[in-house]
């Protein structure tokens, strides 16, 4: 039988890493206005291949979100009005109630919160100014880089 004889030894420190929103937000963001036409928004919104975007003022803070969905409100009602789409703007169909979150937030966290909301995104703000957005993509690639022994 063969013994070794390291002696005893000690577990090494495990290198927890920093995984925070900053570190992998998107920062070149598709922005709106609350003045600009919804039309607009939608054109946009299918040309850059995005299903929303952050709605912000001239001090770029945020003010709304506009999707998808919220666009679809004004098809649904020129549809039932037997009008044609209106020109309305951004601000009459965008989600004032956001919810956003800090760049210093842990992405595990982010995590937790984009399965309990059912969101697709979340805009970043730092001292009341938008700073970024984050996807779940974003998670999701982030986890991709994590060495599964940091995982704790």
């Amino acid at each position: 039988m063969v013994k070794s004889y390291r002696g005893l030894e000690m577990p090494k420190e495990v290198d927890k890493q920093q995984l925070l929103v900053k570190d992998y937000m998107a920062t070149r963001l598709i922005k709106f206005k609350p003045d600009q036409s919804i039309i607009e928004a939608m054109n946009l919104l299918l040309s850059k291949n995005i299903s929303g975007a952050p709605v912000v003022n001239d001090q770029n803070e945020l003010v709304g979100m506009i999707s998808e969905s919220d666009c679809m409100k004004e098809i649904i009602r020129g549809k039932y009005h037997n009008m044609p789409i209106d020109t309305g703007s951004v601000s009459s169909y965008m989600t004032k109630e956001v919810v956003f979150i800090a760049p210093d937030l842990n992405i595990f966290e982010v995590a937790q919160m984009f399965l309990e909301r059912k969101l697709r995104r979340f805009p970043v703000v730092y001292m009341g100014k938008l700073v970024g957005q984050i996807s779940q993509k974003d998670v999701i690639r982030a986890f991709k880089k994590v060495r599964s022994s940091t995982w704790r």
